[in-house]
């Protein structure tokens, strides 16, 4: 299995030190020490602001017209102004994500010996240490299977377990009180920065704490325990979230007493029993450099002071990014994971930025793992808010565009906002929403999933379709099929080298063309398959020939715009026009290998940036990127640099102060999301037909294996090599797959059964069958 503990040798003074867990919807950071500890919890749903309509300006195609005239003019302050008038709503109740409460444990005595660790194969944080001669162990995890936060606390010696609990409010209106054996709690998320401070998700919950000897005394929003030989601590919460009538009330007590009834060893049981069999799926061994017995605090300075290899490192990191997958996105989640998957440090919601779903990258980002790393379930959630938010998005269509199917932009919400963002600059992103849609075409290329193509990724992507058939205009100048007005997620450009002014929107950004070009061909190809809407194929097969090329710009680069504008900011933190690199195909060594090339050099401009913003999205996408080219050593370093520089104690990535006006490091989860799939990429890469073993392995990792990653086509893979080179592989498809598999210099074409494992040497010859 590889390693698969944090673990340190003192306390987590903070949030950015504590050990995350969840169950999909539940979760808690848990920090602390000896005398005390905190649990930060949270909830997915628990989401201030509402669903509403947000009214539009505009008077249908007539203004976009009127807008496109002004950029195919080169106009673009006069376009931009427009823009600004009529697709820059008002805020309204967008909301955020919100912290439900904190739980502060007191101990009241100070302990040696302290050892902490979040266990990957169990999903568990324990800490234990010696106080007064007495051993003491704390073990805490979040319960899928009973939908429950439960933590033991045991002592083992001549002292007994004393503490008391205390329940801290992290929004405005919240409450607790004695409720019999229990202490209940009550809240309403709202706040004032991003939605009106009246409006949000109520919760209600219950702590109790059964005890073995001893005494439990509830009292004010507290509880104390004294002389205990055991004491286990059990929280349950519910919400409204998408409730109709008041039975949600009872809920969360309802689940608690269950659990309670069956005891802290059979739910730790069922616990296991449902969270092991998904995390045992993947195994990493990347080899052992000496220090996996050393405090994981110690090894990441150790990594930032460049002191040799720690493969191990990279593969605690990739077995986290599984973990954090299984703890924060499950087949039964109301919701997907957001900007901080389904934790929340509460610095997001202070500022500009919202713990919600961004549509440019980062809700994306979080979910590209899922299939390659073999948690297709985890995926699920997505799917469904895809639906919804699809939904939704008709009436952005309608009301923004006039144009028919659906549409979304920058970001969204619990209730599936889709309009433009509240300011041009950024906010007019036309093909967020059919960013985050992509993911239902990757989840059927994974599982080939017939009835999952018929009921949901083709309708939902048919309408995204149709939307775009219907919004595109032909380019006057060069006859081809554009978006516009829309952003480079979030870029901007100079019009012209003696420009002083850069903008931001324009018709046909790179980004547009490569999302759209990839929808027309899925939906074509997919309704070929189900042999459904013959006029909608001929649609396509015309507007698909009139789709812009990738362009290549008098610098060597890929364009980022349809024309070669000027970068107003060559070292910008999205790379959102090398969608066609990585996660899509578009770009690859062996077939474009001129487009290839560009994007190697927009990636080095970039990387050589004096300015480049340190975000942790973007080191993940350097890393991705620079594997699909085959560059082993620069995925590697930016691999480095992401564990290295750009994250916390505890192993959760942060961005860096300066972005979008953020004063501190703030936690966001995609860059562990990203790099687990960057690692994955660096191991395996498949797309239609081909299957890459080892495509991006660095001289640091000479020796290691893997087992149980996803092959596009319906299959899995295994892989061991020595000194660098391949030894074995076995392919176990699980559909019939006609398949390309390469290795080095060497390709051979596999014909492949299902049921059967294919074991391959390093020439890539069929050992046993």
């Amino acid at each position: 299995m590889g390693e698969t503990k944090l673990r340190y040798d003192g306390p987590a003074d903070k949030w950015a030190q504590g050990l995350p867990v969840g169950n999909g919807r539940l979760g808690a950071v848990i920090y602390g020490g000896a005398d005390r500890e905190t649990w930060s919890v949270t909830e997915s749903t628990y989401w201030s602001g509402k669903p509403e309509r947000t009214p539009a300006k505009m008077n249908g195609k007539a203004d976009l017209e009127e807008m496109r005239r002004c950029f195919f003019a080169g106009d673009y302050a006069r376009g931009e102004e427009l823009a600004g008038q009529l697709l820059q709503p008002e805020k309204g109740n967008f909301g955020t994500n919100l912290p439900l409460c904190a739980v502060h444990l007191t101990f009241g005595h100070i302990g040696g010996k302290l050892q902490r660790e979040l266990d990957l194969e169990d999903a568990a944080v324990r800490l234990s240490y010696e106080a007064g001669g007495t051993a003491y162990c704390r073990e805490t995890f979040a319960t899928h299977a009973d939908g429950v936060l439960v933590s033991r606390i045991r002592s083992d010696g001549p002292d007994k377990v004393s503490f008391t609990l205390r329940l801290e409010a992290e929004t405005e209106r919240f409450e607790a009180w004695p409720d019999g054996d229990t202490l209940a709690f009550s809240g309403q998320a709202t706040e004032r920065i991003h939605s009106d401070g009246e409006c949000g998700v109520s919760c209600r919950g219950v702590v109790m704490i059964t005890a073995s000897g001893g005494t439990v005394a509830i009292g004010g929003n507290g509880i104390a325990v004294r002389n205990a030989e055991e004491a286990v601590i059990w929280l349950s919460v519910a919400t409204d979230y998408g409730q109709d009538g008041e039975l949600w009330a009872d809920e969360a007590e309802r689940r608690l007493r269950d659990a309670v009834a069956k005891g802290f060893a059979r739910v730790k049981e069922d616990h296991l029993a449902d969270y092991r069999p998904l995390f045992g799926r993947v195994s990493l061994d990347l080899g052992d450099a000496g220090r996996t017995g050393l405090p994981l605090d110690h090894r990441l300075r150790l990594l930032r002071e460049d002191a040799g290899d720690d493969p191990g490192l990279y593969e605690l990191f990739f077995q986290y990014g599984r973990y954090l997958m299984i703890a924060g996105s499950r087949e039964d989640s109301p919701l997907p994971l957001h900007l901080q998957g389904i934790w929340n440090d509460g610095e997001a919601n202070r500022m500009a930025w919202s713990c919600d779903y961004h549509l440019d990258v980062n809700t994306e980002m979080n979910y590209y793992p899922t299939e390659a790393c073999n948690l297709a379930e985890s995926h699920v959630p997505l799917m469904r808010f895809v639906e919804r938010l699809a939904e939704a998005g008709r009436e952005a269509a309608r009301d923004f565009y006039g144009s028919e199917g659906w549409v979304a932009h920058v970001f969204t919400n619990a209730w599936g906002f889709s309009a433009p963002g509240w300011h041009y600059s950024w906010g007019l992103n036309v093909t967020g929403g059919l960013w985050i849609a992509a993911q239902l075409r990757e989840h059927y290329e994974y599982n080939l999933d017939g009835v999952f193509l018929k009921e949901t990724a083709y309708p939902v992507l048919k309408e995204a379709a149709l939307f775009f058939l219907d919004y595109m205009t032909v380019h006057p100048v060069h006859g081809w099929l554009v978006t516009g007005p829309s952003n480079s997620p979030e870029n901007s450009f100079y019009a012209d080298a003696s420009a002083s002014s850069s903008y931001a929107l324009s018709m046909g950004s790179t980004m547009d063309q490569q999302l759209v070009r990839d929808l027309f061909d899925f939906c074509l190809s997919a309704a070929e398959r189900l042999r459904v809407d013959t006029e909608f194929q001929e649609r396509l097969r015309r507007a698909i020939v009139q789709l812009p090329p990738l362009q290549i710009g008098r610098k060597g680069q890929l364009q980022e715009w349809l024309e070669d504008y000027g970068e107003a900011q060559p070292d910008h933190r999205h790379l959102a026009h090398l969608w066609a690199l990585y996660p899509g195909s578009q770009i690859t060594p062996e077939e474009t290998p001129d487009l290839a090339e560009a994007a190697r050099v927009t990636l080095d401009n970039r990387m050589r940036g004096e300015g480049l913003e340190d975000v942790e999205f973007t080191l993940a996408l350097f890393a991705a990127s620079y594997a699909r080219l085959g560059d082993a050593e620069k995925a590697r370093d930016s691999l480095s640099y992401l564990v290295g520089q750009l994250c916390f104690d505890n192993l959760l990535t942060y961005s860096k102060p300066g972005i979008a006006g953020a004063e501190t490091n703030i936690f966001v989860v995609d860059g562990n999301f990203g790099g687990t799939s960057a690692i994955a990429e660096m191991l395996l890469q498949s797309r239609a037909g081909d299957i890459h073993l080892l495509p991006a392995m660095p001289a640091g990792w000479p020796t290691g294996r893997f087992t149980g990653l996803r092959a596009k086509g319906n299959a899995e893979v295994s892989a061991a090599w020595e000194n660098g080179e391949l030894t074995e592989a076995v392919i176990r498809p699980f559909s019939t797959l006609r398949t390309r598999l390469r290795y080095g210099g060497r390709t051979v074409t596999l014909e492949l059964e299902p049921g059967r494992e294919y074991a391959v040497d390093r020439d890539l010859r069929i050992t046993e069958r």
